[in-house]
């Protein structure tokens, strides 16, 4: 492991020496800047709607598997669950909800994700929208949420 992964991804204290952690804890590890390298970046075309120009940007993002590692490393004992699929017009919509478990109880957010079903990007709809909406959902407890105000 490099330097830079060892200093931004520590292990969190055993939940067995010290008893659960709070949420405002768990929260404010989740918060850290996660390591660059662990993010991939996905390239958007976007339409300025008054000249009509198409202009390429970067969108940098945490893939889910990685979004999962911090979760095991600053909430342990999280689970997640799939709340609902729904399928509105050519899109379908899935609901998750992370749950954690904490000195205050178990606290949890839930967020969704909409995909075209019939998409021309990799994966099919509803892997995309779950991997969204697990991601939108961490973010709610501050992973990697930062990345949203760019």
């Amino acid at each position: 492991m490099s330097e830079a992964n060892s200093t931004q991804l520590q292990p969190a204290q055993a939940v067995e020496q010290t008893g659960p952690r709070s949420i405002k804890e768990i929260i404010a590890d989740l918060s850290k800047p996660v390591n660059s390298q662990r993010l991939k970046v996905r390239v958007e075309e976007r339409r300025n709607g008054r000249s009509g120009d198409v202009k390429k940007i970067e969108l940098p993002y945490l893939p889910w598997y990685q979004a999962v590692r911090y979760l095991d490393n600053y909430a342990p004992g999280w689970r997640y669950e799939i709340r609902s699929v729904n399928q509105i017009g050519d899109k379908l919509v899935m609901t998750v909800r992370i749950v954690i478990p904490c000195a205050e109880g178990e606290v949890w957010r839930e967020a969704s994700a909409l995909e075209p079903i019939q998409g021309n990007g990799f994966g099919d709809a509803a892997t995309n929208a779950e991997s969204a909406a697990l991601r939108r959902a961490a973010a709610k407890f501050g992973l990697a949420l930062y990345l949203y105000d760019k």
